[in-house]
């Protein structure tokens, strides 16, 4: 995914006014359950079972202490959505080949660096209601592990033989780490602007999930122009990932979410909820805000109520559906197969997170 491109699906998403209300996310007519995953992953079953056995393979070592932190409560678990990104995009584009589950094997190594060094930065004790990495032994063991997964993973993409896509992934992941490294630098910003924060995260999140689409479509034999259509698909359903996540770090419950909620807070970190509440208060709520988040110590219960009044957990849940909204257009507008069907259940699933 290209910097020019990344902005024009954000410019694009911003020139349109966001909804009022968020409408739930319906599947004929019904509301879709995050049980309903499963139809997403079936089309795929045989695949991500391969994908599975490689994975289990390289996260094994034959030091005792380094398979021990290998096999360490989540790190082996997740949806592995990116993964199935990969899978779906290759499947709707042709067949599926070894390289593939080596890519997407790879792929989700590389996602669970992210998490393991993001949970050093936010001082999080939980990660899939499960304690994480710094919390059970410390912040140098976790960094050190999440560089032993981050490097591993070109390893096993080395493996497909294949430049070209490991040259997509190389370039993605350091956008990935840029994203990160921009948040890291607008800790305490609080004037950063809607367009700025979109594009931070559109690096940050978008970029690995539009990075596995561009590869599986591209693996499968797609045109240079197919394979930015699916890679623009992926951003689109990546960015509305992040923003449901900044959101439900306010108004989700921890025991659902899976993880340490509040850090965006505590943390000091500008996210779209807090960006909107800000540029729509009042002056004195204005000022008011900025003193709790300056504080380094607001809660949620500190600034629920000036979100509310602003509606920005209601704009911020727009935004996102806006970007999913994109995406099962797309995903509609492919062939009918088993996989576009998925690809379409799997926007359809983001937007289930809203609540």
């Amino acid at each position: 995914m290209s910097q020019t491109a990344s902005r024009e699906v954000i410019v694009e998403s911003l020139a349109h006014p966001v909804p009022e209300q968020v409408p739930p996310a319906s599947v004929a007519g019904r509301r879709w359950q995050k049980d309903d995953l499963v139809s997403v992953y079936e089309p795929i079953a045989v695949e991500l079972g391969l994908v599975e056995q490689i994975l289990r393979t390289e996260l094994h070592r034959d030091t005792p202490w380094v398979d021990r932190l290998l096999e360490h409560n989540w790190i082996g678990g997740g949806k592995r959505i990116r993964p199935v990104f990969l899978l779906l995009a290759g499947a709707a584009c042709g067949k599926l080949g070894p390289a593939h589950h080596q890519l997407a094997a790879a792929v989700e190594m590389i996602h669970a660096a992210t998490l393991v060094h993001d949970d050093v930065i936010d001082k999080a004790e939980t990660r899939r209601h499960l304690p994480t990495f710094n919390a059970t032994w410390d912040n140098r063991t976790s960094v050190l592990l999440g560089d032993f997964l981050f490097t591993h993973a070109f390893y096993v993409a080395s493996l497909a033989s294949d430049p070209h896509a490991l040259k997509v992934l190389a370039q993605s992941s350091n956008k990935v780490c840029e994203g990160e490294i921009r948040q890291n630098a607008w800790q305490g910003n609080f004037g950063l602007v809607e367009l700025d924060y979109l594009a931070m995260i559109a690096d940050k999140t978008g970029e690995l999930c539009g990075c596995s689409c561009r590869i599986g479509a591209m693996l499968s034999g797609a045109d240079p122009a197919t394979s930015e259509q699916f890679a623009r698909f992926g951003l689109n359903l990546g960015i509305a990932f992040q923003i449901i996540d900044d959101v439900l770090d306010v108004v989700g419950q921890q025991a659902e979410v899976g993880k340490t909620l509040g850090t965006d807070l505590l943390n000091q970190k500008p996210t779209l909820p807090i960006i909107h509440c800000l540029k729509n208060s009042t002056n004195v709520d204005r000022e008011r805000l900025l003193d709790l988040l300056q504080s380094k110590a607001a809660t949620v219960d500190d600034v629920m109520p000036l979100l509310t009044h602003t509606d920005s957990i209601t704009y911020s849940r727009a935004l996102a559906q806006d970007h999913a909204g994109r995406a099962v257009q797309f995903a509609e507008s492919l062939c009918p197969s088993p996989y576009s069907t998925a690809l379409q259940h799997l926007a359809r699933f983001v937007l289930a997170r809203m609540h």
